[in-house]
């Protein structure tokens, strides 16, 4: 439980110096002296660098309904993403990458269209081999759209050879990291210059990494028991149609609610599945 201190109390009563009335200063999080990422170091010496992920971590230190919430959603997903970056062999660290995108949080949509944990856009989706059409949207698929992210950050880390760019590439896309490291005849992320939400990205990715490794040092004491667990479901394999799928989840001994739970890729009351395609759909263990 994480307990925070009211600032209000009589604007009459003093203790020492502070005026309890007033809002409380708070002090700053602690920073680390060296941070890695994906296996690089961030370059903390530099001015610009240090103060980009100082402004990350107050940011993320100090919302604490979003870190909370984060922490807690992160028992859930963090072991299927974890196995399956190993499984990729890709760096453990950028599941910190899936947080920056959603907060964890799988039915996430941004205004521009991208969505699920990893925000994808629905161009891409189907460039990585996912299904995507008015029935079934696979971005919403935690497995299959890790996957899918995986396949993106490869081939992102084939062309730049730097995490930190491959990030980048993963916020602007990879046409822009090409044009400015380019037009600015840099190759170091810290030497290039960004567009606001870019020059943010990596250093929000690195706050999160910071925070979610020690929660407590930064005030958030979220028991074990309390964060989220994944959930406990069995898996149904369907290779044929189903036209309602409210009543498929009534003969399989669930609900409709239920089912859009742990299958939100399902985006209608129904399957056409006109091709005979075998689609994984899970359901709650009785």
């Amino acid at each position: 439980m994480v307990v925070l201190i009211s600032s209000t109390a009589p604007s009459n009563t003093t203790d020492g110096d502070h005026q309890i009335g007033e809002a409380p200063s708070h002090p700053l999080p602690f920073i680390p002296d060296e941070v890695t990422l994906f296996g690089e170091p961030l370059p903390l010496e530099r001015q610009d660098v240090m103060e980009a992920f100082e402004r990350e971590m107050i940011t993320n230190a100090y919302w604490h309904t979003n870190t909370i919430l984060t922490i807690k959603r992160s028992a859930r997903f963090f072991p299927t993403i974890e196995r399956i970056l190993a499984d990729e062999g890709l760096p453990d660290d950028l599941k910190y990458l899936c947080v920056a995108e959603s907060t964890l949080v799988p039915t996430a949509k941004s205004p521009s269209g991208a969505v699920g944990l990893w925000q994808i856009m629905e161009a891409t989706g189907k460039e990585l081999g996912l299904e995507v059409n008015s029935e079934v949207d696979q971005r919403y698929d935690l497995e299959l759209s890790t996957r899918a992210a995986c396949r993106y950050l490869r081939r992102a880390y084939e062309q730049f050879g730097s995490w930190a760019l491959v990030a980048a590439s993963y916020n602007g896309g990879l046409s822009r990291v090409r044009r400015n490291s380019e037009t600015q005849r840099q190759s170091n992320y810290h030497d290039i210059l960004w567009s606001d939400e870019t020059s943010r990205y990596l250093f929000r990715i690195a706050a999160f990494k910071t925070i979610l490794e020690n929660p407590h040092r930064y005030g958030f004491d979220v028991p074990e028991n309390q964060r989220y667990q994944p959930y406990d479901a069995t898996a149904v394999e369907v290779d044929s149609a189903i036209a309602d799928i409210a009543q498929w989840a009534i003969d399989h001994g669930t609900t409709y609610k239920a089912l859009k739970t742990l299958n939100p890729w399902l985006r209608t009351n129904k399957l056409t599945n006109s091709r005979g395609k075998r689609y994984t759909i899970k359901v709650f263990k009785k």
